[in-house]
């Protein structure tokens, strides 16, 4: 296409201090004529080129019109395209390459070996990927959207306003007000699916500041656990919740005291340890691996 010639023609000459029209023709596989044409629809747009004959001669963009790739410090970049290629692993199209290529240029190494690397995928990338971009698509064109949503207590359809893609907590949300609660909501990425957006617009509200506040929506209802680990399992303890968030007791055993915003989270969290934990509390969740073991013990044992 033509426009995407422009660009490309445009940000060569960014890059370079000058190049030459068969060279622009080779590049793009058109004519010298074709990029003749090209560098006027360029002038008339605004953009000051300059075509100077003779030996060394060629096209290029007035010094004074080019941006000082100066003005970011090397490790300014490397932190922009680190975040560039996170938004790439969940992500359809590339961000990264365009935009690598129009920092590259004699003031702006973009060749330094990474030291940052950013995965924002998980093991189901694909459907997560494609969530997000239609999620992003129905934010941009303010579109109603329509998702079966699985948690706690079942499952349900909602409707909703999409307003916010969210990565936090090692997870994907969407913040969107449900038309269904009539209230803002969070929605975990993993758990909505069946996702499809209306043809039906809205208004976007104005956002409440307390409602971009994402802490306290995990911070409602929230239940307490206690509970005493085996010392072989301090290196999840650590992983999970940090070196200061237990106390070693004089026998060696890992005491922990921690808020769980949903109580299967916390089941399924604390049954993972196996016999490596004690639960003291609450009392609930006590009676419930009792009743687990009692359950394990009823059935016969293979022969």
């Amino acid at each position: 296409m033509k426009i995407d010639r422009l660009i490309g023609i445009i940000t060569i000459l960014l890059q370079k201090d000058k190049v030459t029209a068969p060279e622009l023709a080779k590049r793009f596989e058109v004519s010298r004529r074709t990029i003749c044409r090209d560098i006027e629809d360029i002038c008339k747009a605004g953009i000051p080129v300059v075509t100077t004959q003779g030996s060394g001669g060629g096209i290029s963009i007035l010094d004074s019109y080019k941006i000082d790739k100066t003005l970011l410090k090397e490790e300014e970049i490397q932190a922009i395209l680190a975040g560039l290629k996170g938004i790439d692993s969940v992500s359809e199209n590339s961000h990264y390459s365009p935009i690598v290529e129009k920092l590259s240029g004699k003031n702006c190494s973009t060749e330094e070996k990474d030291i940052i690397l950013i995965d924002l995928a998980s093991h189901y990338q694909k459907p997560l990927t494609q969530k997000i971009e239609i999620i992003k698509k129905a934010i941009r064109q303010k579109q109603k959207i329509t998702f079966t949503y699985y948690y706690q207590k079942g499952e349900s359809t909602r409707c909703a306003e999409p307003y916010l893609l969210v990565f936090r907590w090692s997870s994907w949300y969407l913040f969107a007000y449900c038309l269904d609660r009539k209230d803002y909501r969070l929605f975990k990425l993993n758990r909505l699916w069946k996702l499809t957006v209306l043809q039906q617009q809205f208004l976007p509200r104005r956002i409440p500041e307390d409602k971009l506040q994402f802490e306290e929506y995990f911070k409602q209802n929230t239940i307490h656990l206690k509970a005493l680990f085996a010392n072989s399992e301090k290196f999840r303890l650590i992983e999970e919740y940090g070196a200061d968030s237990f106390q070693e007791t004089e026998k060696g055993e890992l005491l922990l005291e921690c808020d769980f915003a949903s109580y299967q989270h916390m089941r399924s969290w604390i049954f993972s340890f196996g016999d490596k934990v004690s639960i003291l509390e609450p009392q609930e969740l006590l009676e419930e691996r009792k009743k687990q073991a009692e359950n394990i013990l009823k059935y016969p044992m293979p022969l």
